[in-house]
């Protein structure tokens, strides 16, 4: 399911206040990333994709939880796929 406005085959346009929750797993597993467009929203999430997050590289807080990580951009950014299952956000 990936309902994001696609810039090319390997980018994502990411609204400007997304959250974005990683489910992590162990390193040989790859973990999952749910992306809504607002945390506050009350709507299901615009995408879900297996993989991991590399780095966020725009401006954001990250929370550390027990599975993961939740992120919220505070701005306009780009998910970008660099390898098998891998994103960065920039």
């Amino acid at each position: 399911m990936n309902h994001l406005v696609p810039i090319d085959d390997d980018r994502w346009r990411l609204p400007n206040h997304a959250h974005i929750v990683v489910y992590e797993r162990e390193a040989s597993e790859h973990g999952l990333l749910t992306i809504y467009d607002c945390g506050a929203a009350q709507k299901p999430p615009k995408a879900k994709l297996l993989g991991s997050l590399e780095a966020v590289d725009a401006s954001a807080e990250v929370e550390s939880t027990p599975t993961g990580r939740i992120v919220t951009l505070h701005e306009p950014a780009t998910l970008t796929a660099t390898g098998s299952k891998q994103f960065r956000i920039r």
